[in-house]
């Protein structure tokens, strides 16, 4: 008589049998001023500003709004030797009438002298390999020949040497930061406009800095593209694994646009590498005022757990069985509550959906019968009251148990 395998076992799985937990990529700890980056310190928030570095006051106010609603390092441009000694008025008035900020020069085409000199005044110097050293186009060339990439390679090292060793020696910061749409004319003819023309650019910066005992390194790889920013993230850290690297990652869709579009553009692929692990400090390039970007990045790492820095809502979408105005009810509760970090609140409009979808909440705001809230503290019913006196007791509920700060002692 054949034996038949046993069924597989029915018993409910444990909450440890599922991990839900992102694992991040250890990476080594890059140090921009006062913020690490990698090192397993927490996932940092980066912005620009877009006023002129040559108008001193006005760059300061930019930076100091940026960096009092969280942006933790903020990024200026120098395209000229008077914007990168500029740079010395602007930290010396941050630090006069704000705070130290940890700042960032983006340095472009042939800035040697440039980068030499901001680096004086900034704590982590970001180049684009495709720009730093700027080949002028051949107008019908075919092909590089193995000399002629080489000669190039070498008038790279020459130009970028310096730069390094100033760096090197004041114990600061280096961004490589490569853009699809900048490639080097070589790279692109011996690899490609592709994620792995992106990839060599970086790692020929990168041996480079290496041979200068230099690894105060933080490396990106931006693309306009979701699909393009993927493929060259994904085999950069596959391509640093071979090769024994553990350099921190800035991520960022470059040119994602603005409104909803650029929200989601961006989310879906700085969200996406973070999900693998993947990503150290993160930028949102939108098309809007800076101060725009900082909500989204920390919408992004609140929503994968890797930052709790707000209330985080949970509701369900309304519908038939709803007992009371769910989004007006939500927004007042937001109103009431979102200067709180750390809080995760359930609105759920029905017992149906309210004490199972809303179990990991620490409180909860349930439309159990017409007129009636009832208020959750986790898992447990507290108390029910009329629904003109929900937000109130929900606030009392928080308050009894001492975690209320009143909104002028928040920040």
């Amino acid at each position: 008589m054949q034996t038949l395998p046993s069924p597989p076992s029915l018993s409910a799985p444990t909450e440890a049998a599922f991990d839900t937990t992102i694992h991040r990529r250890q990476t080594r700890p890059v140090q921009v001023g006062s913020v690490t980056i990698g090192g397993g310190a927490p996932v940092v928030v980066q912005s620009m500003i877009n006023e002129d570095t040559l108008d001193v006051a006005g760059a300061v106010a930019g930076i100091r709004r940026l960096h009092e609603i969280g942006c933790e390092i903020v990024r200026v441009t120098v395209p000229s030797m008077a914007h990168a000694r500029a740079l010395a008025d602007i930290r010396q008035q941050l630090e006069a009438t704000y705070q130290t900020v940890p700042l960032v020069a983006d340095v472009h085409h042939n800035g040697m002298k440039i980068a030499l000199e901001v680096a004086k005044h900034v704590d982590k110097v970001r180049i684009n390999p495709g720009l730093y050293v700027f080949e002028k186009p051949q107008s019908g060339r075919t092909e590089y020949s193995e000399s002629e990439f080489a000669d190039i390679g070498d008038k790279i090292r020459e130009t970028l040497e310096p730069l390094v060793v100033s760096l090197r020696e004041q114990n600061k910061a280096m961004r490589i930061g490569v853009n699809h749409g900048s490639l080097a004319e070589r790279m692109l003819f011996t690899y490609g406009d592709t994620p792995e023309g992106m990839v060599e650019s970086a790692l020929e910066f990168i041996h480079i800095c290496e041979s200068l005992d230099f690894q105060n390194l933080v490396i990106s790889l931006k693309a306009s593209r979701v699909p393009v920013m993927l493929a060259a993230y994904r085999l950069m850290v596959k391509r640093m694994n071979e090769l024994g690297m553990n350099y921190p990652l800035h991520l960022g869709v470059t040119e994602a646009g603005d409104g909803e579009y650029g929200r989601i553009k961006s989310t879906a692929g700085i969200g996406t590498l973070l999900a693998e692990g993947i990503g150290d400090t993160i930028r949102v390039s939108l098309t809007e005022a800076p101060e725009k970007e900082i909500p989204v990045c920390y919408s992004i790492l609140q929503a994968l757990g890797l930052r709790k820095t707000m209330v985080e809502y949970v509701a369900c979408p309304s519908c038939g069985r709803t007992l009371f105005n769910l989004e007006d009810v939500l927004h007042e509760v937001r109103e009431a509550t979102n200067h709180l970090t750390g809080l995760d609140i359930a609105v759920m409009g029905c017992i149906v959906n309210g004490p199972g979808e809303m179990a990991d909440a620490d409180y909860g705001y349930v439309g159990k019968t017409p007129g009636y809230i009832s208020l959750y503290r986790g898992r447990e019913e507290i108390k029910k009251v009329p629904e003109d006196q929900g937000v109130a007791e929900l606030i009392d509920l928080i308050k009894s148990d001492g975690r209320w700060v009143d909104p002028e002692d928040a920040n």
